[in-house]
């Protein structure tokens, strides 16, 4: 199996690039620039060029081969709303057409907990990001054919990994989970299909694998 990562410079990106290439599947780094390929091959991966503000055209040719896109992309916080909308809203549609055009079926999103709580938005101090966030998902669900997974992570740590996770983030206190522990249910999920389903996620008491089998 063949798996396209858009968005592997980042720090959720560079997780699932070394653990699902660790498993011995084939994995591509959708990267920017090719400065940052030697950093995908030091993680067992293989770059492959897409520019997010480009067509979605041209993005298929890096989409040969594979089998499943990740969209693991995203602004950043030091980014301005327009390049939230860019890259979180149009870059993941632009991703999906893409996906589509290339005829690959599956596409794992990684969207964010609260995403379709507009009270949240809100009060999250972010209300853009949340915007974008919802609306990639409801185009992914609604105007698409792709067999979809979206994940939403709860708040991302740096913290070290626990390998365990919670599917219902309402029992959670902090709502939190670390960016490996989120790159390891990326890979579960790329490991056994989830098509059709939306997860939410935060650190909890099962380990990653059996909540995700």
């Amino acid at each position: 199996m063949t798996t396209l990562i858009i968005g592997a410079h980042g720090q959720v990106g560079q997780h699932i690039v070394k653990q699902l290439a660790a498993t011995g599947e084939t994995v591509y780094g959708g990267i920017r620039n090719a400065e940052q390929a030697d950093t995908f091959t030091q993680l067992g991966g293989q770059p492959r060029t897409i520019d997010l503000l480009g067509t979605a055209e041209d993005m298929v040719p890096a989409m040969a081969g594979v089998d499943t896109v990740v969209f693991a992309a995203g602004s950043g916080g030091s980014t301005g709303d327009d390049m939230t909308l860019n890259i979180d809203l149009d870059g993941a549609v632009k991703a999906m057409h893409a996906t589509e055009l290339a005829d690959i079926k599956r596409f794992i999103l990684i969207s964010a907990l609260g995403t379709d709580d507009r009270a949240f938005w809100n009060q999250s101090g972010i209300r853009p990001y949340y915007v974008a966030k919802y609306y990639a998902d409801q185009w992914l669900r609604h105007r698409t054919d792709l067999d979809y997974t979206i994940l939403r992570p709860g708040a991302l740590t740096n913290d070290a990994p626990t390998g365990q996770i919670s599917l219902d983030p309402a029992t959670s206190d902090t709502k939190k989970i670390t960016r490996r522990d989120v790159a390891a249910a990326v890979v579960a999920v790329v490991k056994h299909p989830q098509p059709k389903q939306i997860i939410e996620l935060v650190n909890g008491n099962t380990p990653v694998a059996e909540a995700l089998r």
